[in-house]
């Protein structure tokens, strides 16, 4: 029987009460502003690529707009049955590695095929200083495999370092990246590379703008990330 796709993954109820209590910590705590929010699609599945230099990140995607985003996390955390069984209601979901390949990926693959928002730390780890690091190819693949469209969004403090409470914090959305403007002909490490530099490469500019707007200088060309 052929499985009937649903218009977007609903929304967990724990995942919504936390959102609404968080909201109002975040918000105030952390003088976060939002931009860009209508360009997250209201339906459908959706690639949330955005850059990393805090753990509270995660917390502040999901308070700055309506759906739930689902995160990978270490397998290692998801023994504990409480513990997993909690993390999955709050939309984290174990990475398998040591699997190799796409295989790791399965359940972000189960994920956008059922219309959810699945997202990304594209540069794989947090950055101390704030700047943008080298992509890695994980969500190129996931966009290759899918066809899910791209949402960039950056995570911007007044300072350009990583947000801290009471410093001003942007998280820029920025409009959404058709699968076919990736022009990925496969998923050769070329390929996905150069997606993947494509992807960073707007998300640099999202945060070249917010830096703006709090006035700090910017070098013309700015190529954060992009190497």
């Amino acid at each position: 029987m052929a499985k009937i796709k649903r218009d977007r993954k609903r929304k967990m109820w724990l995942y919504a009460i936390g959102q609404f209590l968080l909201a109002l910590f975040y918000y105030p705590v952390f003088r976060m502003r939002v931009q860009g929010r209508e360009n997250i699609p209201r339906t459908g599945p959706v690639l949330l690529c955005s850059n990393h230099s805090a753990k509270r990140d995660p917390v502040m995607l999901g308070v700055s707009q309506r759906r739930q985003v689902f995160y990978m996390a270490k397998e290692e955390l998801f023994q504990n049955r409480f513990l997993g069984g909690l993390l999955r209601k709050l939309g984290a979901f174990p990475v398998l590695r040591g699997s190799g390949g796409s295989d790791a990926l399965q359940e972000a693959y189960d994920l956008l095929d059922d219309n959810a928002i699945v997202g990304v730390f594209i540069e794989g780890t947090r950055s101390k200083t704030g700047e943008l690091g080298r992509p890695k190819t994980g969500a190129a693949l996931l966009a290759y495999r899918t066809k899910a469209p791209v949402v960039p969004v950056c995570i911007t403090a007044e300072d350009g370092r990583p947000p801290k409470k009471f410093k001003r914090t942007t998280v820029k959305f920025g409009k959404p990246i058709p699968f076919e403007e990736l022009q990925m002909e496969d998923d050769s490490s070329m390929q996905l590379r150069r997606a993947s530099r494509k992807i960073m490469a707007r998300i640099a500019a999202l945060r070249a703008d917010s830096l703006r707007e709090f006035g700090v200088p910017v070098s013309d060309g700015t190529g954060e990330g992009e190497g």
